[in-house]
């Protein structure tokens, strides 16, 4: 009888394993992409899902894609390029989710060009470039004459364009979705604190020292978290050089290149449209010190800042929130592609 009833247990399991593997894949309408918890949870609030899919090859931080009754849904990928891409491509082949038609929004906290914006300002990219992705000579040891010890592979020096190789080194997002994604937010109301207004008032110009906004300016990825005025020039003149004197440098990041691989190699196996992509990044830190200040210094006193995180974090909310609210609300007219600005 023991036996039977374990027989009849392991029927039952098997039964129920092979509906869920029969089940449709999950249409999603818009998929949020976050890095790690502190970015995810404004989103997951102002959400509020009601469905979690456990997606194997995910983090064990974060197993699992948490979706809402409307078809949207957060991923979190973990921190850095190894995390970012290994998570991608693990939901995009899952086979648990239809994503043809998802628009795609990677939203995550950034260091922030004081020339671009300020803290708590949200920026969407155009560009996104690699830094990581060149050769160096320690500045000690560099050419005389030269501004740093950073070139691009393959090449002789800085200011030469290298062959894009490794074909992650710099993707241009879609226009048509960019404009609509600017005008959907332009109007936003943005978080802001006391300890930020503060510190902002270190930095001599605007916008470093204004309350934060929306921008549109581009974004470089690097494992290595870099501070400091000469290696912010740097990543100034990489993104032009990389985008042939088109891209304007603001944020520093370190997973969007790796993301954008993942989805350009799911794109290229028909599972997603890689014109439905939006890169949001918001200053959390300013990349640089302000006048007299040192850059171990800033770097200190910057992480201590309470508001940083939390204010940088909502304001993603707040600028990508009505990208998705059109998304959804007018899922007619977007599930056939990106319309006009002027349109819904």
């Amino acid at each position: 009888m023991k036996h039977l009833l374990a027989l009849a247990l392991l029927s039952t399991c098997f039964l129920r394993t092979a509906a869920a593997a029969e089940a449709p894949p999950f249409a999603v309408k818009v998929m949020i992409i976050n890095m790690f918890s502190l970015e995810a949870k404004p989103w997951l609030d102002a959400l509020k899902p009601t469905q979690e899919i456990r997606v194997p090859g995910l983090s064990s931080d974060y197993p699992l894609v948490k979706c809402t009754a409307d078809a949207v849904c957060e991923m979190t990928t973990g921190m850095g390029h190894a995390n970012a891409a290994a998570s991608m491509m693990a939901v995009l082949y899952s086979g648990l989710f239809d994503l043809r038609q998802t628009y795609f929004i990677i939203a995550g906290i950034a260091g922030i060009d004081p020339k671009r914006g300020t803290i708590g300002s949200a920026a969407w990219a155009r560009y996104v470039v690699d830094t990581g992705i060149a050769h160096e000579i320690d500045a000690r040891e560099m050419p005389q004459g030269w501004q740093d010890g950073f070139f691009g592979i393959m090449t002789d020096g800085p200011g030469q364009v290298p062959k894009f190789e490794y074909r992650t080194e710099e993707f241009a997002l879609d226009e048509a979705l960019l404009q609509q994604a600017i005008s959907l937010s332009k109007s936003a109301k943005l978080e802001d604190s006391q300890d930020l207004r503060d510190y902002r008032r270190h930095y001599p110009a605007a916008p470093a020292n204004q309350p934060p906004a929306i921008i549109q300016c581009d974004t470089q990825s690097a494992d290595t978290w870099w501070s400091g005025n000469r290696l912010g020039e740097y990543a100034r003149r990489w993104t032009r050089l990389l985008t042939g004197g088109k891209g304007v440098y603001c944020t520093s990041q370190q997973e969007d290149n790796a993301t954008l691989n993942a989805l350009t190699r799911g794109a290229q196996s028909g599972l997603v449209d890689i014109k439905r992509v939006a890169v949001l990044r918001s200053g959390s830190d300013f990349d640089r010190p302000y006048p007299h200040q040192g850059v171990l210094e800033s770097l200190q006193a910057q992480r201590a800042l309470p508001g940083a995180v939390p204010v940088s974090a909502v304001n993603l909310v707040r600028a990508g929130m009505p990208l998705v609210a059109a998304i959804v609300q007018h899922w007619d007219v977007w599930q056939h592609g990106v319309p006009p600005a002027s349109a819904p």
